[in-house]
């Protein structure tokens, strides 16, 4: 019966991989979007994951350590939007807990400004330098698209240059393949997601992809000033129950419904 007991878990659903969601790194008093941390407040959150035993790292190196069955204790980290705060905020604190992340950013804006944004104050996006200090400094450079425009709504000829110039103008600056992408405000549908696989990308980040989860729309979890660490703590108990790959649910059915016979005709549950 044992035998069948462990065949029973193996269908029972992993863990999601958790992968946490990141902007700005600066001190602001204006922020309506909640799309900025503090950087004594980030400490805080890098020094909660280092005393679990958890380790950030991009979101490639996430994915090839779950490939190969070690991706226990790590954690994705991503920085949307590609601020200039990232250079001089974020990397200094990462790179003194030997963490590593994925900055998705936007080659059409470029030196830029967050023009998207209707409200809350105008922040200066990464120039084509501080991408490549960030690259050089072990960090993964991602697209987040040309312009951060909603790409669902957009027609063939936009969407193909939002993920294919993008990636080939990420990937002259840097030198190096470009493997992720980031759906800019979250929004995703099966047709973008097959937009960005043909690009030729490897992963991509959204939010809340429900049943489009793969492996080029990963769940992401938002994290911002509020997020203390008792709050740390319930996001990281609660993913595995918000973030279920629909397969994985599908399996937990079949495996809590399958009954398995023993030799001596017993049922197991």
């Amino acid at each position: 019966m044992a035998p069948r007991a462990a065949a029973i878990r193996r269908l029972l659903p992993k863990p999601p991989l958790w992968v946490a969601m990141y902007h700005s790194i600066a001190d602001t008093p204006d922020d309506p979007y909640r799309v900025t941390v503090s950087p004594v407040r980030f400490a805080r959150q890098l020094h909660w994951l280092n005393d679990r035993g958890l380790r950030g790292v991009s979101v490639g190196e996430l994915l090839t350590a779950a490939a190969a069955g070690r991706a226990r204790g790590l954690v994705g980290l991503t920085f949307d939007d590609g601020y200039a705060d990232f250079v001089d905020a974020a990397l200094p604190l990462l790179r003194r807990h030997d963490f590593t992340a994925t900055v998705y950013v936007l080659p059409g804006r470029i030196g830029g400004v967050n023009g998207w944004d209707g409200e809350g104050p105008r922040k200066p996006l990464l120039t084509e330098y501080g991408i490549r200090r960030a690259a050089e400094a072990g960090m993964e450079i991602g697209s987040h698209g040309l312009r951060h425009v909603s790409l669902p709504a957009a027609d063939d000829a936009a969407l193909a240059e939002e993920t294919r110039r993008s990636r080939a103008l990420l990937q002259e600056i840097t030198g190096t393949p470009v493997d992720g992408f980031c759906y800019p405000y979250g929004h995703v549908d099966a047709r973008t997601i097959r937009a960005v696989r043909a690009a030729g990308y490897r992963h991509a980040c959204a939010i809340d992809p429900g049943r489009l989860t793969s492996a080029h729309a990963l769940p992401r979890v938002h994290i911002d000033e509020r997020d203390t660490s008792w709050r740390l703590t319930a996001k990281r108990v609660l993913h595995p129950l918000r973030r279920r790959h629909p397969a994985d649910l599908h399996r937990t059915r079949t495996a809590r419904s399958a009954q398995v016979t023993s030799p001596a005709g017993a049922d197991v549950r």
